[in-house]
């Protein structure tokens, strides 16, 4: 159980580093309204990375015990897929920076519930991440395991890396605000988190 605990803490980070439109929109609440509304909507957002997991990892685990004479050929597809996200993110931290306007929080999402709420539905709208979970359980399902012990700590490691990242995002303030959401902290956070991604491709196709 601490190895699934462990594995959803490194792919929790891999997923939430990254700072985009919903940290961006975050540090907006944060800095506009008061820490409570942006600590709701950072939850908001490791729920949401939550809730993926969580389906990954039981839907995922199910599937991988039934495909287990195809362990091989499935741990190369899944190190590839991750692979392939790692080289997107990349690509997406250099390449130049979008001219569209930087999302702001907006009046309707000043209260903590509906923050919680509004940030919610926006991260479940990105189905990617539960593609990147789901390649994740398929290619290390011996470290989850196979019953809903390893599955959930797997999902509570997931919560709480989201969880910590996104409430020192909501906490980090106006000044660290600018130096993360920058087109140089883009670009870094955005290269640590394809680090990430790319490492656990690589201990997928070896094992570890």
């Amino acid at each position: 159980m601490t190895g699934a605990f462990l594995a959803g803490l490194v792919a929790g980070y891999g997923v939430a580093i990254p700072v985009g439109a919903i940290a961006i929109l975050i540090l907006g609440l944060s800095a506009r309204t008061s820490f409570r509304v942006g600590s709701a909507a950072a939850l908001g957002v490791a729920t949401a990375d939550g809730l993926y997991a969580a389906v990954a990892a039981l839907g995922g685990a199910a599937v991988a015990s039934g495909l287990a004479p195809f362990a091989g050929p499935l741990r190369l597809l899944a190190a590839g897929v991750l692979l392939a996200l790692a080289g997107l993110t990349a690509w997406r931290a250099l390449r130049p920076p979008p001219t569209t306007q930087q999302p702001s929080a907006r009046g309707g999402l000043d209260t903590p519930v509906r923050a919680f709420a509004a940030v919610l539905a926006l991260t479940l709208l990105n189905p990617a991440t539960v593609v990147y979970f789901v390649a994740l359980v398929l290619g290390r399902g011996d470290v989850l395991g196979s019953g809903p012990s390893g599955a959930a700590a797997f999902t509570v490691g997931v919560f709480v890396a989201s969880a910590s990242w996104q409430l020192l995002i909501a906490g980090g303030g106006t000044l660290i605000g600018r130096a993360l959401t920058g087109p140089r902290g883009r670009r870094v956070t955005a290269l640590l988190s394809s680090v990430i991604i790319a490492a656990l491709a690589v201990a997928t196709v070896l094992g570890v």
